[in-house]
């Protein structure tokens, strides 16, 4: 019996040790997931004009990328720097 009463007080200080080293997490305004969701929609389409220009062989495709990949880069400082 002196077992099972062991067991559950070892089983509080885990718990208690999970709870404490979890961070908290603070609460986000609708505002600010959508910038979120912004940022990293942009960072998958510069990932995705990355790897394009990997392969192009078209001079005027490449030029293309290239330059959406500068608007791309200008919407991220963009949204770095925003209000």
């Amino acid at each position: 019996m002196a077992r099972g009463w062991e067991s559950k007080s070892v089983e509080q200080q885990q718990e208690q040790l999970n709870a404490s080293s979890e961070p908290k997490r603070t609460q986000l305004t609708p505002e600010q997931i959508a910038q979120q969701k912004r940022r990293h929609g942009l960072q998958l389409s510069r990932q995705h004009i990355l790897q394009q220009l990997e392969v192009v062989t078209n001079a005027q495709h490449r030029a293309m990328l290239e330059a959406a990949l500068a608007d791309l880069d200008a919407q991220l400082r963009a949204t770095d720097s925003g209000p």
